[in-house]
């Protein structure tokens, strides 16, 4: 484009020269071409001066890019900023591009959910893999159990306490363990005769012990029984009084506070805590690598279809679209308003990174050819604007 726009302004100089002096309609043209060799000229040296001082000349206020290209990388910076990353313009942008209907309509299809689910099982894989048991451990030994030591948990445990005793969240357990218990009891009753008969005197005859013992057996099913059928048992509500006790007693009583905290630092201490919990991420890990290396496991299957069903929900559902789009509006605006500025410093840093004559050159290759128009139009326009002048000189 540059070649074009030389050729045009040599071709307005070769025309001029030819008919310089000449009369007639020739008088026409001369003015033509040399009104299109000052425009081509004077939008040459425009062009130019953007990029570099024309023909070598420091004429002020050329080469405007080399020399105040940092000027530039800040004020579009500014701009970018200004104009794109604002609450108003990303809220805008997330509500036309209709997130949730998008990702709803193409999760809906199980091929796609299965897709999204296989390559999460493979993420979460590779993840699992690369987590190692010395990380773990010093993971426990160094971060979690020191901190556990030194953050005091009796208040903290005993309003947790408190709460469940309150919404008698712990009687589903209470009652889990007392049927299990008069399962036991129920089925071991040797078991029972035999522990009482080895701890009674040994004055005591054989055939005594074990009557007491068989009685001490069925008295305790009993009980038991009583205690699982009654909700109101007596014992029942000494377990709540004492329970609701040791909650107050943790949150407000030094001596009960101090017991606890000696509790939990002797038990923390026990280098068994660090194996055990090393041993059970291992075995959960193991379950979770072979169940995510089976494409046709359980999990796999459940997470395409609850993936498919919520899919098809936001599809069919205008209110969980509207909350759903919300989060996302949310999510792009909180990542704007915390990281934005740090998004635009990719602008200013790269460009004071380069070069002045180097910047000069990039976006004189990313903008030249329109700038080259410039200077075909500028020729083109000079020659007509010239010709209407000597026109109108001629009528006059």
């Amino acid at each position: 484009m540059r070649t074009v726009a030389v050729s045009l302004l040599l071709f307005a100089a070769a025309v001029f020269t030819l008919t310089v002096g000449r009369g007639g309609g020739w008088g026409f043209v001369n003015a033509t071409a040399e009104a299109a060799m000052v425009g081509a000229v004077a939008d040459w040296f425009a062009v130019t001066a953007l990029f570099r001082h024309p023909l070598g000349l420091p004429i002020p206020h050329t080469a405007i890019i080399p020399t105040r290209k940092d000027t530039l990388a800040r004020s579009l910076r500014d701009f970018f900023t200004e104009n794109f990353l604002t609450e108003s313009v990303v809220r805008d942008r997330m509500a036309a591009a209709q997130v949730s209907t998008r990702a709803g309509r193409w999760l809906s299809d199980p091929a796609h959910s299965s897709r999204v689910v296989d390559e999460t099982a493979k993420l979460f894989r590779a993840g699992l893999l690369r987590v190692r048991d010395d990380d773990v451990a010093a993971l426990m030994g160094n971060e979690l159990l020191p901190r556990l030591m030194d953050e005091p948990l009796s208040v903290v445990a005993g309003q947790l306490l408190q709460e469940v005793v309150h919404d008698g969240a712990h009687r589903g357990l209470v009652d889990l363990a007392l049927a299990e218990g008069h399962r036991w009891l129920s089925a071991h009753g040797d078991v029972v005769v035999d522990v009482v008969g080895a701890r009674a005197p040994w004055w005591s005859p054989q055939w005594l012990d074990e009557r007491v013992a068989e009685r001490l057996h069925v008295e305790a099913v009993a009980w038991i029984a009583e205690i699982l059928d009654d909700p109101r048992h007596e014992a029942r509500r000494a377990l709540d009084e004492l329970l609701a006790q040791l909650a107050t007693d943790l949150q407000n009583d030094p001596g009960t506070i101090e017991r606890a905290e000696r509790l939990k630092r002797r038990l923390l201490s026990q280098p068994q805590v660090v194996t055990t919990a090393t041993a059970l991420w291992n075995a959960l890990r193991r379950a979770l690598v072979v169940t995510l290396d089976d494409p046709h496991s359980r999990l796999r299957a459940r997470g395409v279809a609850e993936l498919t069903a919520f899919a098809q929900r936001l599809v069919t559902d205008e209110a969980l679209r509207k909350r759903t789009d919300g989060y996302a509006e949310d999510f792009a605006v909180h990542v704007v308003n915390t990281y934005g500025a740090e998004l635009t410093t990719v602008i200013t840093e790269t460009i004071q990174r380069w070069d002045g004559e180097e910047a000069a050159r990039r976006i004189e290759l990313h903008v030249g050819r329109d700038l080259q128009f410039i200077r075909i139009n500028g020729t083109i326009v000079g020659g007509l604007v010239g010709l209407l002048i000597h026109t109108l000189t001629v009528l006059r």
